[in-house]
């Protein structure tokens, strides 16, 4: 990886980067195409990215709008805003130490503040007269787009306010990418359904403002037309020889990538190389949230992988994409690993691995004896024949606060501390879907009955381990999932997804967060907390466990099924619980089993019966 920068916009080194991207930048605020930038790789920022004028901005500048003072670069928190535009500040400002004068990034590059008017504006038929104050009006007259915070131009005729940088933008444009005509400023909605909508050199779908040529059907973005993507590219970690635009439109096979394109790529004419440009500088080696390993770059992947683990859609040997090197079957696409939420952001390449040391939770003592991270003080000893106890005496892991039964468990000698032989080997750092940042086992602490918290997966309260990634917390059941769970309640592998109006085949509710377990194949959808339902559970109604059934398709008209415990007539449809040593003679409900479950997840029920209480009365 190459050496990074110490710049005074940012408080960590940046990393100068030939890569393309449509993104926001931190230090001017634009949202727009970034090539040539500069990108901060620490943990702590997420996919932070300055354009290369906005990351070498100076420490001190003399500017002509203030020339009594120096300005200095300075991290802003204030509730000022820009002297030249109005906009709200917040991050890199320039500032006046003396004056308390502000301006931002993007002004600071502008010699002189905006005109107080404009006689012949290229926007408008009449003149404009700049606003002083902050307004917030619909749209602006050129892009549509709300002004708000701004001080923005004004018609005085018309009513109608304009963004000061839209008041310059040309009806018409020569364009070095398209040379055979000129282009056109259209309104996307006036534009026809066969117009081209999408920006042909950074991808962007534009819905207010785009250049089209209507002979070519050739469209560029605004952005483009005034910031064009360089001609010509030298990156020999992407390609041996310069890679040159082809400034038309054209259908390919990014060699990188292996995917489809239908834009201007760039191309080596001498190897008929194609590639995205957003392809262009791939990282080499990152971790992502689908695969507990880092995975690399390879330009050429072979034929033996078949689908990405990401999207699940067929991969083409023959191309480049990421591989893993401790999994040998388990490959995804670039553009399926850049994804701002299955990539974390950090680029790896030059960085050690995490020790065994750093991720092991426990420390061998012996073949029957470990010390665990959660219980230092004293060893924890490993019974293999189980615990079995009875139900008003029921012991439980301080993991995953389920019974122990007759699973294979960690206990200590000297104190009712235990753990499933399972939960004792729960890694501390994990990835998961729910974030592109890595999760990190926390115990429940030292008053373990009150420290509780709302699984952000499944809603179930519980005070026993959990894993947690900024605002995400989990339960370590929830934390323990991976894709693709496959579930004896179901024939074919489910996958997350975030989707609304959902039902969950096992309890028939509607799905209250758009957080799914998925079936590619069928229409089946679990919920985290079906998906959680243990196989058997022992209830005093019954000398026997009970079983999960999941549901009977074949019910016999007229037949009613009734609930052993809360003598109630259930659907035999939902997931329910039966004695299958009795025939079936004992059967619980779904309602009841999900509260009864509900409650075992709390090692001390006096701490937290109110909370139990109005969480089970939401079911």
């Amino acid at each position: 990886m190459e050496r990074s920068v110490d710049l005074p916009i940012h408080k960590h080194p940046l990393y100068h980067s030939s890569r393309f991207i449509n993104g926001r930048c931190r230090g001017c605020k634009q949202t727009s195409p970034i090539y040539s930038g500069y990108r901060c790789n620490d943990s702590d920022c997420n996919h932070v990215w300055y354009h290369k004028e906005c990351g070498e901005s100076l420490p001190e500048i003399n500017h002509p709008s203030h020339l009594e003072h120096p300005l200095c670069l300075i991290d802003y928190r204030g509730s000022g805003t820009c002297a030249f535009c109005g906009a709200f500040l917040f991050g890199p400002t320039y500032h006046c130490w003396i004056c308390a004068f502000n301006i931002d990034i993007a002004c600071a590059r502008k010699q002189l503040p905006p005109l107080a008017a404009i006689e012949n504006p290229k926007c408008h038929n009449h003149s404009l007269v700049l606003l002083e104050k902050q307004v917030k009006k619909d749209h602006c007259g050129v892009c549509k787009k709300t002004v708000f915070g701004m001080y923005p131009y004004v018609c005085l005729e018309c009513d109608v306010y304009f963004h000061v940088e839209c008041i310059n933008i040309s009806r018409e444009v020569h364009h070095s990418s398209h040379t055979n005509h000129t282009l056109e400023l259209f309104g996307s909605e006036s534009l026809p359904d066969s117009a081209q909508k999408t920006c042909l050199l950074c991808d962007d779908v534009s819905d207010h403002l785009i250049y089209h040529c209507s002979v070519c059907n050739f469209s560029i973005c605004v952005y483009c037309a005034i910031n064009p993507p360089p001609l010509a590219i030298e990156h020999l970690k992407t390609h041996e020889h310069t890679l040159t635009l082809l400034p038309r439109q054209v259908k390919f096979i990014c060699n990188a990538c292996g995917m489809k394109g239908d834009g201007c790529p760039y191309f080596c004419l001498g190897c008929g190389y194609l590639i995205h440009r957003k392809c262009i500088d791939l990282p080499r080696v990152i971790n992502i949230n689908r695969h507990d390993h880092r995975i690399s770059l390879t330009h050429h992947l072979g034929l033996q992988y078949s689908e990405c683990g990401v999207c699940r859609q067929s991969v083409n040997g023959y191309y480049g994409g990421y591989s893993c090197s401790l999994c040998p079957n388990y490959v995804v696409h670039p553009q399926c690993a850049m994804k701002d939420d299955v990539w974390d952001g950090i680029e790896l390449e030059g960085t050690p691995e995490d020790s065994e040391q750093d991720t092991a939770p426990f420390e061998v003592v012996d073949d029957n004896t470990i010390k665990h991270f959660s219980h230092e003080k004293h060893n924890l000893m490993l019974n293999k024949n189980g615990i079995i106890t009875q139900h008003d005496e029921i012991t439980r892991c301080q993991a995953c606060v389920l019974p122990l039964s007759s699973d294979p468990s960690y206990s200590c000698g000297q104190c009712d501390y235990v753990l499933h032989e399972t939960c004792a080997n729960l890694p501390r750092k994990k990835r998961h879907v729910f974030n592109n940042k890595p999760f990190t086992l926390h115990t429940g602490g030292k008053d373990s009955s009150r420290n509780w918290f709302e699984c952000d997966a499944c809603r179930t309260i519980s005070n026993g381990f959990r894993y947690v990634s900024g605002d995400w917390i989990l339960d370590v059941h929830c934390g323990s999932m991976s894709e693709p769970l496959l579930h004896d309640g179901h024939s074919h592998p489910l996958y997350y997804y975030r989707r609304q109006g959902k039902s969950c085949r096992s309890c028939h509710n509607k799905v209250v967060k758009p957080r799914v377990l998925c079936c590619d194949t069928c229409d089946f959808d679990l919920d985290f907390y079906c998906a959680n339902l243990p196989k058997t559970v022992k209830h005093c109604y019954d000398e026997h466990p009970l079983s999960l059934c999941h549901g009977e398709d074949d019910v016999i008209k007229d037949n009613k099924y009734w609930c052993d415990i809360c003598e109630t007539e259930t659907d035999p449809k939902k997931w329910f619980y039966t004695c299958y040593d009795c025939g079936g003679g004992t059967l619980m409900s779904m309602d009841v089993s999900m509260k009864l479950f509900l409650t075992a997840r709390v090692l001390d029920h006096s701490a937290t019966n109110a909370i139990l209480d109005v969480k089970i009365a939401s079911f």
